[in-house]
């Protein structure tokens, strides 16, 4: 057989830009960017740059003529997708046409489905089926156990949405219902069996109704790549380059469609850091990055361990907390930067109360030494050990946002709308056409299930509305009917079908705006929303591709899908600048130059519950290590001395065993008093001899 080689524009220029890439990047990055084809291996400690590392690494491959569309680069949101590939847009200059577009990068729910809508009809689907967020199955899910015939008033049976979480935990980590029943919902192990039944009847339900949730995107594309040999021979041939970032947040349903792709080329480069591996309460598998070795005995291993973020004194306790786990690719970062002069700060404190007061008084020091407030954080193992500085927060006057769950996407009038575009789009929407019903004047839930129980049967719902033949059953609903029609005639013509902004419009402008109006009182606030949304909704060809993209925002980070999450803030001030309080999960990721973690005592961190799994110390070893690690500048540790039990009883607290397993003289102990009227100084740092305060 003749080999040809298609040589691509740029490719004489590869030594001047490998010149520029050793100026651009360091060694170790280097030599991730340039390592030969193969599998790899990259450990990237925190704050080593592995995402200028991932993206040479692409820009690479692109300069030594590898086809952008055989490269695959899975992250966990959509943004860093875009944002390397932009910037590799950037780096190679003329060496690709649109290798941003032709690059598959995304997601894994986004590659998937991508790769979905080509060959859903090879798993009994069609292409336009429609994704259901978190609510949406959890809504079906409620349908499924009615239809699998439980009798919910006979015996106390999870709700759809703790159902979800059984049924979404067993997908991601390929484990048997009954085994995640028994091992984190034993309460409900009787009624396994009937579980398991209305799962069966949930996913009947999807296929009939032509709907994929979150975690059918993940295991249809699995069942594509096991079941269906040329689909699979197909892309195991196409992705010659597989990049995967944040490998140790991976599951193990989404590492084994890597494994399946990578079967051909074995080009499967996995960037992460075991040590940061914080996620396996969401089904995130651990094991993922450790075992890699084992299953590509041939890759090369990389390590990035220069950090750019925080000083030599930070790393130092940081490098001797993680040491002391066991299972782990032994790392030691390095400091970049130049030493500030302080160490981390180790502060007993007589109670939570104290605890709460000078952590407050020191933010309003540090503000006051120029540091702002945005550029300051408090990391907590659980969100109720902020109680008592949320109180003294409020009563001083600071401003801070708490970061949490708040739903921004799923907000009612945001779905409203959506289900107007996703029945246009996919006529057999069952929740879309229920959600829909009820916005009708006159027409209650009775009535929509009527509507529904017309429409079930019929090749095309959508027709057989706009053709009349469901009037019957609203006779006696005045216009309000009439109307909906000519709504939906309306969204159907040729100018709006696949133009979501117009569609907006037209649904506001034809009822809805009146239906804020009436039911909300802050229909203005939510009247712009949708008016945004609309804005929003013009970067895209087709209803289609928006509707994918606006479902697929809920899957971004970290394994299990979770609701798009804005900023809960709960302000004690009225200026702009917030001080950040967040759980240590939700601040993965992020960087501030002054950090506090409050509740550094045994009993509180590591989390008393987390101690009942035999791999539960070292997981919260590692979460202790993330928090560390997100201090540039100033870091200080707190916890009480003595606390109030349940009883009323006053308990003495020891300070965590991740504080003392680090040596005292990598501290500055600071000795905390209380502001007397003759003395001015409200809080001092004193001298200590060494040691810890127990």
């Amino acid at each position: 057989m003749k080999r040809y080689i298609i040589k691509r524009p740029g490719a004489s220029g590869v030594p001047e830009r490998l010149a520029r890439y050793h100026e651009e990047l360091n060694e170790e990055q280097f030599a991730v960017a340039t390592s030969a084809a193969g599998a790899a291996l990259v450990i990237a400690g925190a704050g080593s740059g592995k995402t200028r590392a991932i993206t040479y690494r692409v820009a690479y491959l692109v300069e030594q003529g590898v086809a952008p569309a055989r490269i695959m680069l899975a992250t966990f949101t959509n943004r860093a997708a875009r944002e390397m590939l932009r910037r590799v847009e950037q780096l190679t200059g003329g060496a690709g046409d649109n290798v941003a577009r032709r690059v598959c990068g995304g997601t894994f729910h986004r590659i998937a489905n991508l790769i979905l809508r080509r060959h859903a009809t090879a798993l009994g689907y069609e292409a336009n089926y429609t994704i259901l967020d978190s609510e949406d199955a959890r809504d079906l899910l409620g349908i499924c156990v009615d239809d699998a015939g439980v009798d919910t008033k006979a015996r106390r049976f999870p709700k759809a949405e703790i159902l979800r979480d059984i049924i979404s935990f067993a997908n991601n980590t390929d484990r048997p219902i009954p085994e995640v029943v028994a091992r984190r919902y034993p309460h409900f192990e009787p009624l396994t069996q009937q579980i398991m039944r209305v799962d069966s009847v949930f996913m009947g339900r999807k296929r009939e109704r032509n709907v994929m949730d979150y975690d059918d995107l993940l295991l249809n594309w699995k069942r594509l790549l096991m079941e269906k040999e040329e689909i699979a021979r197909l892309y195991a041939e196409q992705f010659e380059h597989i990049l995967v970032d944040e490998y140790q947040d991976t599951n193990k349903l989404q590492a084994e469609i890597v494994d399946l792709l990578g079967v051909t080329h074995r080009g499967v480069m996995v960037v992460g850091d075991d040590a940061q591996s914080i996620f396996a309460w969401r089904g995130a598998e651990w094991s993922n990055i450790y075992e890699f070795p084992k299953r590509y005995p041939e890759a090369r291993q990389y390590r990035l361990e220069s950090n750019y973020r925080s000083t030599p004194e930070i790393l130092a306790v940081a490098n001797v907390s993680i040491a002391a786990n066991r299972k782990q690719f032994p790392k030691l970062l390095r400091a970049v930067r130049p030493s500030l002069g302080l160490a981390p700060a180790l502060v007993p404190c007589h109670d939570a109360d104290q605890q709460a007061a000078f952590v407050a008084a020191r933010i309003l020091e540090l503000r006051d030494e120029s540091v702002p407030l945005k550029e300051m954080a408090v990391l907590y193992r659980s969100h109720y050990h902020s109680l008592e500085l949320q109180l003294e927060l409020t009563r001083r006057g600071v401003p801070y946002s708490v970061r949490s769950g708040v739903r921004f996407f799923e907000q009612a009038h945001i779905k409203d709308v959506i289900s107007y575009l996703r029945l246009v789009a996919n006529p057999r929407d069952e929740l879309a056409w229920k959600r829909v019903f009820r916005l009708i004047p006159n027409v209650g839930p009775a009535t929509a299930n009527r509507l529904w129980e017309r429409l079930t049967f019929a090749p095309d719902p959508l027709a057989l509305v706009l053709r009349g033949e469901a009037d019957a059953v609203v006779s006696k609903r005045g216009n309000s009917w009439a109307e909906f029609r000519a709504l939906l005639e309306a969204l159907t013509t040729d100018e709006a079908r696949a133009n979501p902004a117009r569609q907006i419009e037209l649904i506001l402008a034809r009822g809805y705006e009146a239906h804020l109006a009436a039911n909300y009182e802050n229909a203005e606030t939510r009247l712009e929303d949708l008016r945004q949304l609309a804005h929003y909704s013009t970067r895209y060809n087709s209803t289609a591709e928006f509707l994918s993209e606006l479902a697929l925002l809920s899957t971004e980070r970290y394994g299990a899908p979770q609701p798009l999450t804005g900023e809960e803030v709960i302000t004690g001030g009225d200026e702009d600048e917030l001080l950040t309080l967040s759980s240590i999960h939700q601040a993965k990721g992020l960087e501030w130059r002054a950090i506090f973690i409050i509740w550094a005592a045994d009993g509180k961190f590591p989390s008393p519950r987390s101690l009942r799994d035999a791999e539960g110390e070292e997981e919260e070893r590692r979460l202790w290590y993330v928090a560390l690690t997100r201090a540039r500048d100033q870091l200080y540790l707190t916890y009480p001395l003595v606390v109030t039990d349940y009883s009323r009883q006053t308990v003495i607290q020891r300070p965590s065993r991740f504080v003392t397993e680090v040596p005292p003289e990598l501290y500055e102990v600071w000795s905390l008093e209380e502001e007397r009227a003759e003395l001015p100084p409200a809080l001092e740092a004193q001298d200590e001899p060494g040691g810890y305060l127990n």
